[in-house]
């Protein structure tokens, strides 16, 4: 039981890591696309999109997580 419990936790984990990294990718990415004639728009683009991609990855990892700690496949 307690192994149930220790997957469930990380499973909440990884959707808690994942909650900021949906509001601060975007909003990088807005922030680039808006200074598309500084020097520095490529790097803060890259940032973005890097950012982005681990909320993606986050999100699934946790809803597989929680799905494995709920239904034992």
């Amino acid at each position: 039981m307690s192994n149930k419990k220790e997957v469930l936790g990380k499973g909440i984990r990884y959707l808690a890591v994942s909650l900021p990294l949906c509001f601060l990718g975007p909003s990088i990415l807005y922030s680039s696309f808006n200074n598309q004639d500084k020097f520095l728009f490529i790097p803060v683009l890259i940032l973005g999109l890097l950012i982005t991609f681990a909320a993606g990855y986050c999100i699934f990892k946790g809803i597989k997580t929680l799905m494995k700690a709920l239904f034992d496949y």
